[in-house]
């Protein structure tokens, strides 16, 4: 299995692309704008979308990567979501609005799109992969993922949350290659980050505490804001460093980046 970093930054800049991930080439997690990088044949092959809430730069590329491939689907492509993201994607993107209902078109009985509704703790599998829906703390209804082959390790994304022990738990049960967890902004701004449901290295050093000693795997750092991103890896570094975990605990916390690719 190949997980494929699209997007991974919390907002837009030059080379900064929001939230996706290209597994194989059938199955998308979340639809940022770091689809756009893909080509019309990459895009074509999609047939499942699993996203993880209905924030904007987890969905912004959704609609135009649909109308980019339209002529070329025989069959709706998936989209896996919680009913209240669902819910929101009807009733302020595909609304024939903000963008045609593409659930309706070009008939209701042949549409290029087909919601499918999940909820925290369902296995799906797809494509030979399965696939975990994991719990998430954010301001709108949203969850995490944990995508792996039978018998494999398993690639686990947080979604965007904050302090979330029942995902902690669930972690802890699995056998993990490598996770993905979200840090939207530095220290300066951690009161925001509290507010708005997201981690800053402070609140992440509390939550990587929630980790079996038992356990190792690779951390990556996704979602950090392109001002601040340098800030926030400083002040993740220097954490780490001091080993708040304890005298016999370190991590192994790296930057992801777009363009990077997972073997598992």
């Amino acid at each position: 299995m190949k997980v494929r970093v699209l997007g991974c930054s919390g907002a837009i800049a030059r080379d900064c692309r929001t939230t996706s991930f290209l597994v194989d080439s059938d199955v998308l997690v979340d639809a940022g704008t770091g689809v756009g990088d893909l080509t019309l044949s990459e895009m074509a092959g999609i047939g499942h979308v699993l996203l993880t809430h209905s924030h904007l730069d987890h969905v912004a590329a959704l609609p135009l990567m649909i109308d980019a491939i339209a002529s070329q689907l025989t069959r709706p492509v998936c989209i896996h979501a919680l009913p209240g993201t669902i819910a929101a994607l009807k009733a302020h993107v595909f609304n024939d609005v903000i963008w045609p209902d593409f659930s309706r078109i070009p008939s209701p009985d042949q549409p290029f799109i087909a919601f499918q509704e999940i909820h925290v703790g369902q296995r799906l599998e797809i494509g030979g992969k399965l696939i975990e829906v994991l719990p998430a703390v954010h301001t709108v209804p949203a969850v995490g993922y944990a995508v792996s082959r039978p018998g494999g390790r398993a690639w686990v994304f947080t979604g965007d949350t904050e302090r979330n022990p029942a995902f902690w738990e669930r972690v802890n049960a699995m056998d993990v290659a490598a996770l993905v967890i979200e840090t939207a902004f530095s220290n300066r701004e951690k009161d925001l980050a509290r507010r708005s449901l997201h981690l800053s290295p402070s609140a992440l050093a509390e939550e990587l505490d929630c980790i079996e000693r038992s356990t190792s795997f690779p951390i990556y750092i996704t979602h950090t804001k392109p001002a601040e991103t340098e800030l926030i890896m400083a002040e993740i570094q220097r954490f780490d460093q001091t080993q708040p975990f304890g005298p016999d605990v370190s991590h192994d916390i790296r930057w992801l980046r777009a363009g990077q690719e997972f073997e598992l």
